[in-house]
């Protein structure tokens, strides 16, 4: 499954070599609360069919009707693209279903062939993170190599935004966590990769969308090469599988590696990787073990749940506290956890 914004960006394109007027809309700025966030995309055709979104649905509702009733060349009336602001007045920002004191400002480009959105694509495909200028007098677009993140900037003359790879989980272990780790992912645009070089593992192990490989998880992590947008999961309680992924991923620039296993095996798991893989203290420190925030999590999918959120929290950039992380919970709440669990139910 791809994520949102090359969706949107496949689809525009895909219109407009079908022949279809497409206009491409970027929020570029916000002030106040907004429903979506600077750089979210959203493309509508001369049908006033969309795909991706810039609000809550009013403001889109608003473009679609501004096409419909005059066409594309009512948004964008020359090839140079429009700048539309939303909810500057309590009335408008209300009308909009906008947050209140919400504001926001969208760019809206006329997709042709300046717009160069089949190398934009490519470059997502080819993991290559991309600045993408545009000039908003003429309507033309360069492209260049840039870092994978970063907030729209607009001036006067130009809008310019950052595009990288599609984000990606590599899991080594086909069972019943990475099923479920794997369904989440792909419901959050993540593109999911799982290794198992043990065939009796592998043969009933089928999920859509998902790319399985029987590859030594080692050979895997030294050929896909873990970028920014690369989290890798261990989950096998295999120390010959899981730690060969390990040794590997924690001197890659994988933005998240972890492993699941009690916390004295994540302890035992550290002083092997250390004393007899030579993996340094500076990269053991990026080590999540046992993976996961702590949520009282017992079932394969409530270990899914609370590793991925680990892991789309540091994707996000967000601060975890080291209460919230599943050693320093479980220290902290087992022993009511075990009073409770003993605990005689009555029943009627």
């Amino acid at each position: 499954m791809e994520d949102l914004d090359t969706l949107v960006l496949r689809t525009a394109l895909g219109w407009q070599m079908a022949g279809l007027p497409v206009v491409l809309v970027t929020v570029a700025r916000t002030w106040g609360s907004s429903p979506r966030p600077p750089g979210s995309l959203m493309a509508i055709n001369g049908r006033g069919e969309t795909v991706g979104s810039v609000s809550g649905g009013c403001i889109e509702d608003d473009l679609i009707q501004l096409i419909r009733e005059g066409g594309v060349q009512t948004v964008c009336a020359t090839e140079a693209p429009t700048v539309l602001r939303y909810g500057i007045s309590a009335d408008e920002a209300h009308r909009f279903g906008l947050p209140c004191g919400g504001t926001v400002e969208l760019v809206l480009e006329a997709v042709s062939s300046h717009s160069r959105l089949d190398e934009l694509l490519q470059a997502c495909q080819q993991r290559r993170s991309t600045e993408r200028r545009l000039d908003l007098r003429t309507g033309h677009v360069e492209l260049s190599e840039g870092k994978r993140d970063g907030v729209p900037e607009l001036d006067d003359t130009q809008l310019t935004t950052y595009l990288g790879p599609q984000t990606r989980l590599i899991l080594i272990g086909a069972g019943d966590l990475s099923c479920f780790m794997c369904q989440m992912a792909l419901s959050l645009g993540f593109e999911v990769i799982v290794c198992d070089p043990r065939e009796e593992h592998r043969a009933s192990w089928r999920l859509d969308g998902v790319v399985l490989s029987h590859e030594m998880p080692d050979d895997l992590i030294q050929r896909l090469r873990p970028d920014a947008r690369t989290a890798v999961v261990a989950l096998t309680h295999d120390p010959k599988l899981d730690e060969l992924a390990l040794i590997d991923a924690l001197q890659s620039d994988a933005f998240y590696v972890g492993a699941i296993g009690s916390r004295r095996n994540a302890a035992q798991r550290r002083v092997r990787l250390r004393e007899h893989f030579d993996v340094s203290e500076s990269a053991l420190q990026g080590l999540h073990g046992p993976a996961g925030l702590y949520i009282g999590s017992k079932t394969p999918a409530e270990i899914a749940l609370s590793i991925m959120a680990e892991v789309v929290a540091i994707k996000n950039g967000v601060r975890l506290s080291g209460s919230s992380a599943v050693a320093t919970g479980k220290s902290r709440f087992e022993p009511i956890d075990r009073q409770l669990s003993t605990t005689p139910t009555c029943t009627v």
